[in-house]
């Protein structure tokens, strides 16, 4: 979801207003997701890279997920979602941690539609931990458990990853997990990535062909 902080500047306001109307805008793009029939929509709201930015900025986005989060858990599972965190929370100031875990308690279990906020997520530690978990219990990795010692455990592969605000890579979002996944890629910052936008990029994703190495 980038370009927050750059729709932000455009309007000569803090970069917070940006952070402000770019969660807005994941609620709202969360709840069209759900009525075209995605089932599983992952966002990257917190990159381990991200915590390295000025405490001031970081306090800001502390505030959000402090205000909004419980709030808007809520408002997704009154409309049939569950709600998980991807990520190393432990990361996050304790307020945040206590925010993040009431929120989580009130999600079922599963649902039709399941919403993921990646949070002090990053993919390379992600796939660290995992490896080092399963020499802890002195296992073979294979591919099957590897996948059940990362953050993503019992959530499917993605089969299409979005990046908004007009940069070219993943960024550390689900490296492991992307190697299939079909990529789109659009010029718009996040605040202003409409519902429309969305279905642009859906309606992208089907046309495409999806061999996964085969003819």
């Amino acid at each position: 979801m980038d370009g927050n902080g750059r729709w932000a500047k455009k309007r000569l306001l803090p970069r917070s207003a940006g952070h402000g109307s770019g969660m807005n805008r994941m609620i709202g793009l969360a709840e069209h997701a759900k009525e075209v029939g995605v089932k599983y929509l992952t966002v990257y709201a917190l990159s381990t890279e991200n915590l390295s930015r000025p405490e001031d900025e970081l306090q800001k986005l502390y505030s959000l997920i402090i205000k909004y989060f419980k709030e808007n858990v809520q408002k997704l599972i009154a409309k049939g979602a569950c709600v998980k965190v991807i990520g190393d929370i432990s990361l996050l100031p304790e307020k945040v941690q206590s925010a993040i875990k009431e929120g989580l308690a009130l999600s079922p279990p599963s649902a039709p539609f399941t919403f993921i906020l990646a949070l002090a997520y990053g993919s390379r530690p992600e796939i660290i931990k995992a490896v080092n978990l399963a020499v802890e219990r002195g296992e073979l990795v294979t591919e099957t458990n590897f996948n059940s010692l990362l953050y993503t455990s019992g959530i499917p592969d993605p089969d299409l990853i979005i990046r908004t605000g007009g940069e070219l890579r993943l960024s550390n979002f689900l490296t492991y997990q992307a190697a299939y996944a079909e990529l789109y890629f659009s010029d718009v910052l996040f605040p202003d990535f409409s519902d429309a936008e969305f279905d642009k990029a859906i309606e992208e994703y089907g046309s495409r062909i999806r061999r996964f190495g085969k003819i």
